[in-house]
């Protein structure tokens, strides 16, 4: 093999090596931020057919609605605890911080979180649905197929 074939295939192999690295890097920074979306019921039976349930620990987004009578303010800080709910569960929400101004009992809201253990979501973040109509499809879909009224779910409380 000639000086100059040899020089193209190094240059040709230090490609494709730096764009599998780079690939790799991409890869692995968009794993950290992904935040899937589940409902109350698919956090606690699964989600899918395979009824793959969230692990402790998953950094995911949870949506459904506020449980009349559920939310407990600390009055020593900016801890609130409340419940979501959807049509077969409920799951418990704490959260530190200013909730949005929209945020009520009955109201649709999207906690974006930490899973911690069973039905327990602590929330870095909460959403209020707003006023408009525009609402993603897969938010969408959820909450028609699951809502219920929280009287319905009186036995189903963790």
């Amino acid at each position: 093999m000639n000086s100059r074939r040899k020089n193209r295939m190094l240059v040709v192999i230090a490609i494709v090596v730096g764009l599998g690295l780079i690939t790799t890097l991409v890869m692995y920074a968009l794993r950290a931020n992904i935040d899937l979306f589940y409902t109350p019921s698919e956090i606690l039976q699964g989600k899918g057919e395979a009824h793959e349930k969230p692990e402790p620990g998953q950094r995911l987004r949870v949506g459904g609605m506020v449980m009349p009578g559920s939310v407990k303010r600390d009055p020593q800080s900016l801890q609130v605890s409340f419940k979501l709910y959807d049509a077969s569960g409920v799951v418990s929400v704490t959260f530190e911080g200013i909730l949005p101004d929209l945020f009520r009992e009955g109201q649709g809201v999207v906690a974006q979180g930490v899973l911690e253990n069973g039905s327990l979501i602590n929330a870095k973040e909460v959403l209020a649905k707003h006023d408009e109509k525009y609402t993603p499809p897969e938010i969408e879909d959820a909450m028609k197929k699951n809502h219920t009224s929280p009287a319905a779910l009186a036995g189903a409380q963790p």
